[in-house]
């Protein structure tokens, strides 16, 4: 993520995008296999991988749990929690295809990161807030904001 939004720093992203530190919020490192989140014991309600690169896909897919992304959603996975993969490479080949089918059977949501277009977003930020209201309400959590098709 940090390679991506253009930020300097790992260990101060959490601040550096929120613009605050945050109790709520905890940090790990993807190769601290044993973190909390890797047992079926810590309490979540849900996982939601985003943006879930293809390789990530294809790790979690196979069950390969080498590192703490994979390891918390193989416990989503095995606990029957929701686990969302908001997969975001396209074009996509007969492997990855696969691998989202793969991820679907064991119990995952693939949740493509595909704007809405219907709701006539004003703005790339537009798009961005309606796609995390669309993840979020389909994880439970109310989403009044969130645009309502009326037909």
């Amino acid at each position: 993520m940090a390679e991506e939004l253009g930020v300097e720093g790992r260990s101060d992203l959490l601040r550096q995008i929120i613009g605050a530190p945050s109790a709520k919020i905890q940090q790990q490192a993807n190769t601290d296999i044993g973190a909390n989140v890797a047992s079926g014991s810590y309490p979540s309600d849900a996982m939601v991988v985003i943006p879930c690169s293809v390789g990530t896909l294809g790790r979690i897919a196979n069950g390969t749990a080498s590192r703490l992304i994979e390891r918390a959603a193989d416990v989503s996975l095995k606990e029957r929690r929701p686990l969302l993969l908001c997969v975001r490479e396209t074009p996509l080949n007969k492997i990855h295809i696969r691998n989202m089918s793969l991820a679907s059977d064991a119990g995952a949501t693939i949740f493509p990161l595909i704007p809405t277009f219907y709701n006539h977003p004003p703005s790339a930020d537009a798009m961005a807030q309606e796609f995390a209201n669309r993840v979020l309400a389909h994880l439970g959590l109310a989403q009044p904001d969130a645009y309502r098709w009326k037909g």
